[in-house]
């Protein structure tokens, strides 16, 4: 409760936030506004996620009719440099990354067996792989990492896979900005 005195002889005037009807009208005016909407929340399946494949969002190579009457394989599907860079990079984060050999007996690959297995189930042609890598090598040798290929930073071993993806990433974006 506030007094406030009036200049002069008038009595003094006490206000209560109950007597003027302001809260009232306050709290008519909020229960006729539309209730909030509700936020999406996203929803979290009970049984898990789906595992999405390496090669997701590309064709499947397909042998045409000439194809199977010449009995060779499907011509590979056509990818850009920075397509190859993040196939390869998915194929590493789907099948694993070593260092010291191309690939194991358990799928794991390393950067170039993972360049080597792109190309083989039909993404790209050789010359997909060599602007690939010529990317690599500028990337490296841009950021201060002077190596003779990536397959020798690679083998380093300070290496570590998640080096291998950023500098897949940095390399597909380069190629993505030459539009290569």
């Amino acid at each position: 409760m506030t007094t406030v005195t009036a200049l002069g002889s008038l009595p003094p005037l006490v206000l209560t936030p109950d007597a003027s009807g302001l809260v009232a009208e306050i709290e008519a005016y909020l229960a006729s506004l539309p209730a909030p909407a509700r936020v999406p929340v996203p929803y979290l399946s009970p049984l898990g996620s789906t595992v999405e494949l390496w090669n997701a969002g590309h064709p499947l190579p397909r042998p045409t009719l000439l194809d199977r009457l010449a009995h060779r394989p499907a011509r590979p599907v056509p990818v850009t440099a920075a397509d190859h860079l993040r196939l390869a990079s998915r194929y590493i984060s789907t099948f694993g990354w070593l260092q010291g050999a191309m690939w194991d007996t358990s799928g794991r690959v390393c950067l170039l067996g993972a360049q080597a297995a792109v190309l083989a189930h039909g993404y790209g042609t050789p010359l997909t792989v060599q602007t690939a890598r010529v990317q690599l090598m500028e990337v490296l040798h841009s950021t201060g990492r002077p190596v003779g290929s990536p397959d020798e930073y690679n083998d380093r071993p300070a290496t570590r896979q998640a080096d291998i993806h950023q500098l897949l990433d940095r390399a597909s974006a380069r190629a993505l900005s030459l539009g290569l």
